[in-house]
């Protein structure tokens, strides 16, 4: 007996130690899931918070020795180690950024009794510039660096060079100072537009032509004069492609014209860029020259892009402005040249960063307590050169990573430039270098919604209605077939059903459209005629197939319906369709289609989402107490009496759990949308149109995007945005679950 009460205790012993390892292991693997949960979540707000961080700035060096009087503009080379300054007196000097030392000195050729009288630069993504003179002659001149590495040390040289000749050429044959000037250039052509002191306006065509035996150029001038516009001309700006000039006063009225063909100039449009009383101080062109940015005497900045109007004619229309960020009247704009930002600078001394898309103020500061005078953005904008009224200059470093992210540029509608209106737009790339990537989430978080109502219209209902009958219709020796048929679906690979959907399913309907149409119609009126028949049937031969089993009957019926509705698809298309249902559609309906829409994701990715539903409702539905329904049939309820009284209530907390988890498993669906849906990342509603979702957005553009770059971490943005939408939907889920679980317990 003592060693029987032994053996008992060691063996209790064991078991009490098993217990305690697997339940310390049980609960070391569900705080291990809730941490790689908890680190995914850290990981991806680590790589999304960078891009709403503001701009930060450093000064790296100050010096005074510029002559503010006689400096026309400044700039740096690519490195941002060597700034070029061109004086009014021709001189052009180069010095290090860091240290203030010149590097070296040239002086361009102005003629002998004259002097500068007018100056202009290039658009943004080129450095000549051009020198007019009191005697009508102007002068090209492009600053350049030759790169060397003696010693294994980077070397910049840094020279001038006179790419419409070496010396100054007529440009006013009368003999008039030029007073303003716009200046364009290219490899084939170049144009020159300028103010004469007695207020011409002249416009010089340059076609160059190239030698086949040596470098020379070869240059055919050819002059036109300009219709005067009605008002003063202060300013004048042309477009890199030399087909657009625009006259500015100080006063705010400009003038558009159309100058593609040079021998036949056209005003297009006369519009006013400033209320009454406030003055034009500042015009450049954004980058790309589409838009042009506008500084005032009240220190605000506005944004003027060409767009079609409702009548499809091109037009500048103001889309954004930039208010209550400087503290004085606007003195000098630098533009990023690779993307649609730009620094401000003002009469108090203040320098603001800003970006154009995102309708963002990065940064402001005061740098000076003179009138900023002349500002340099470096080509890669990570640097700037501040010069002021006094001569001092500041070289500044800027982190600027990601200015082109902003709430409103990610969920909003943004107003892109050549755009008619405010859109949701994503388009992350494009086969132009004259390109501005538009990032807004909303049109690929709407595709992924459409995507998982669709296949949940389709998978809800004949999940829940199949697990239903499975549960508690259907015969036992059936049951053990159909339902693992249907579990054994799940394990099917999504790749392939995107494959057959985006291959065969979306060709098949297109060519069938007709037919889907009326099967959708005449499938649910053919079950019920056959299950109205088989009731009239007499009970002889009723009786003769075993309860339970009569949905294998409708397995002919709903052959023969398919079949027939496909036969009779072409049919239907050449009687009230003209033989193309789909010409039909966009033409008289106008609704657009495309091959693959949502309707074959719906069909495909319920297809994948039907198994999981199905599953967990049946085994909810199955599993209700047989007393409850045993009792119900007792009282006299019919079988659909306590299937919606008694077993519907018991088994909802399972069936809303298997809905979620059908959810969950639609909008993180990868394959299937991105095979089968066109991946057109449109705000379209209608099953006929495409869509993108986040997570097909994801798998595609994600190993070509750069590491730590704006469009990376706006994908991992997309991540988590997905991330958080499955959990708060679980979370919900799971609230409501219990609840149902507590309302329906005392059953």
């Amino acid at each position: 007996m003592t060693k029987l009460s032994s053996q008992n205790k060691q063996l209790h012993r064991k078991r009490m130690i098993k217990d305690h390892l697997a339940r310390y292991l049980v609960g070391f693997g569900g705080v291990s899931v809730i941490f790689a949960i908890a680190l995914i979540f850290f990981y991806f707000v680590y790589v999304v918070v960078p891009m709403f961080e503001s701009a930060e700035q450093e000064k790296v060096a100050e010096y005074s020795h510029l002559d503010q009087r006689s400096l026309l503009t400044m700039s740096m080379e690519e490195q941002a180690e060597v700034a070029v300054g061109f004086s009014r007196e021709g001189d052009v000097r180069f010095w290090s950024t860091e240290s203030g030392k010149s590097v070296s000195r040239f002086k361009i050729p102005v003629p002998e009794k004259t002097g500068v009288s007018s100056f202009a630069n290039t658009n943004a993504n080129q450095s000549s510039v051009l020198f007019g003179f009191s005697n009508g002659q102007v002068y090209a001149a492009k600053d350049v660096y030759k790169i060397s590495y003696p010693d294994n040390k980077r070397l910049i040289t840094p020279g001038v060079e006179a790419p419409l000749g070496e010396e100054p050429f007529i440009l006013d044959d009368m003999g008039f100072a030029l007073t303003q000037l716009a200046y364009q250039s290219s490899e084939e052509e170049a144009t020159i537009v300028a103010q004469t002191a007695d207020k011409r306006l002249l416009m010089m065509h340059l076609a160059k032509e190239s030698s086949f035996l040596d470098d020379s150029v070869t240059l055919t001038k050819v002059t036109h004069t300009l219709p005067i516009p009605g008002h003063k001309v202060d300013y004048i700006l042309m477009d890199n492609n030399q087909r657009n000039l625009y006259l500015i006063s100080r006063q705010g009225e400009l003038s558009f014209y159309d100058i593609t063909d040079k021998s036949a100039v056209h005003k297009v449009q006369e519009i006013r860029l400033v209320p009454d009383g406030v003055k034009v101080t500042v015009s450049k062109f954004l980058t790309g020259d589409l838009s042009i940015l506008i500084g005032d005497s009240r220190g605000n900045i506005s944004q003027w892009t060409m767009t079609p109007d409702k009548h499809h004619q091109i037009r500048l229309r103001k889309i954004r402005e930039f208010n209550d960020y400087m503290h004085g009247q606007i003195t000098d704009i630098s533009i990023e040249r690779a993307r649609k930002g730009f620094v401000a600078s003002d009469d108090q001394g203040y320098v603001g960063i800003f970006h154009t898309t995102a309708h963002r103020n990065l940064l402001v500061e005061k740098l000076s307590d003179k009138p900023i005078t002349h500002l340099s953005m470096a080509p890669r904008a990570n640097a700037v050169l501040v010069a002021d009224q006094d001569g001092r200059v500041q070289f500044l470093k800027i982190d600027n990573e990601h200015p082109e992210i902003s709430w409103q540029a990610l969920w909003g509608k943004v107003w892109y430039e050549s755009y008619e209106k405010p859109e949701y737009i994503w388009q992350s790339s494009s086969a132009s270098d004259d390109f501005e990537p538009k990032f807004s989430l909303t049109p690929i978080a709407f595709g992924t919604m459409k995507a998982a109502f669709y296949a949940m219209l389709i998978a809800i209902p004949l999940a829940i209605f199949g697990a239903l009958y499975t549960a508690q219709f259907m015969r036992p020796s059936m049951r053990k077939v159909v339902k693992p048929s249907i579990e054994i679906m799940e394990a099917l690979p999504t790749v392939i059903l995107g494959f057959l959907a985006g291959l065969w399913l979306a060709p098949f309907i297109e060519t069938n459209l007709p037919g889907i149409f009326a099967m959708l119609i005449v499938l649910p009126l053919g079950i019920l005629a056959a299950s109205f028949s088989w009731q009239k049937m007499p009970a002889s031969i009723r009786h003769q197939v075993p309860e339970g089993w009569e949905a294998a009957l409708l397995l002919p019926v709903v052959a023969f319906v398919l079949w027939a509705s496909f036969a009779m698809s072409p049919v239907m298309e050449g009687w009230w369709f003209n033989n193309d249902m789909r010409a039909w559609l966009t033409n008289e309906m106008g609704v657009g289609f495309d091959q693959r829409n949502a309707i074959v994701v719906g069909l495909a990715m319920g297809f994948a989402v039907i198994p999981t539903i199905y599953s967990i409702a049946e085994d909810a539905i199955f599993g209700v107490p047989k007393h409850l329904t045993n009792g119900s049939l007792a009282m006299g309820a019919t079988n659909w009496q306590t299937l919606i009284r008694i077993v519907l209530p018991s088994a909802s907390p399972g069936i809303f759990s298997g809905i979620m988890i059908g959810l969950g498993r639609a909008v993180g669906e990868t394959m299937i949308v991105l095979m089968a849906t066109g991946n057109t990342p449109v705000m379209d509603f209608s099953m006929f149109e495409g869509l993108r979702t986040m997570s097909a957005n994801i798998a595609v553009e994600l190993p070509e995007s750069e590491v730590d770059g704006t469009h990376y971490r706006v994908l991992f943005l997309a991540g988590l945005v997905l991330f958080m939408f499955t959990f708060f939907v679980n979370t919900i889920a799971e609230l409501i679950r219990q609840r149902l679980r507590q309302k329906y317990s005392n059953l």
